[in-house]
């Protein structure tokens, strides 16, 4: 996947800065008050609020790049890839862990080739863009019951869905903003699959989505890091 970089403001901001853009979403969402959070979230075109939101972005600082990721797209793609392979490795753990079989178990192996996929598709992403893919982390992940793994699997496709949402208005580059969003559904859509297995609402959030700041997320998959 080719991706080509494009410098400027965010994907989502010049998408909302277009009429035909800003209608279809008025009728995807129901309505002013959501456009207003969009708009809110990605900046308007006039020069003060650009200037507001980018002083207010340079002083809140890269948390990505803080993490040593990198900056801007590449640093959300190394992002993204490093949830994808704990995402993949897990699933991999569970798969030969004998604790599921028939059905489920080709459910697990169907949720982890996706998951795989992804760390693929990101890799050749940041490979045809010259950058260094991040390197993949050690990690141990709880294989000892079902109940537990299926409410693993859960808090991690809704954290991975979310992390996602929580980046998508900080890309710049259209292609790699509808790559994300594509990663993104696949993620949402296990979610509420595996919310629906343990008991749990499909869509816990209501019809929006919340986002997942990068802190929320890397605080969260900790425990499953090894040293």
């Amino acid at each position: 996947m080719t991706v080509p970089t494009k410098p400027g403001r965010n994907a989502i901001a010049r998408a909302a800065q277009d009429p035909y853009s800003r209608r279809k979403f008025l009728v995807l969402t129901g309505g002013t008050g959501a456009a207003g959070a969009f708009l809110a979230a990605c900046g308007d075109d006039d020069d003060e609020t650009t200037s507001s939101t980018s002083a207010e972005t340079e002083s809140a600082g890269d948390p990505l790049a803080d993490a040593g990721f990198g900056e801007g797209d590449v640093g959300i793609l190394n992002y993204a890839l490093t949830l994808e392979y704990l995402e993949a490795g897990f699933y991999a753990a569970v798969a030969e862990s004998g604790l599921f079989k028939g059905t489920e178990q080709d459910l697990v192996e169907t949720i982890g080739g996706h998951e795989q996929e992804h760390v693929e598709a990101l890799l050749a992403t940041l490979k045809d863009l010259g950058e260094e893919p991040a390197p993949e982390p050690k990690a141990e992940f709880p294989v000892d019951d079902r109940e537990t793994v299926l409410k693993t699997a859960a808090e991690v496709e809704n954290l991975g869905a979310a992390a996602y949402l929580g980046q998508a208005a900080n890309i710049e580059n259209p292609d790699i903003l509808a790559a994300a969003l594509a990663i993104h559904t696949v993620e949402a859509r296990h979610a509420a699959l595996l919310n629906t297995l343990i008991g749990e609402d499909p869509t816990p959030d209501g019809a929006f989505a919340v986002p997942a700041d990068p802190e929320t997320v890397l605080d969260a998959v900790q425990p499953f890091l090894v040293q």
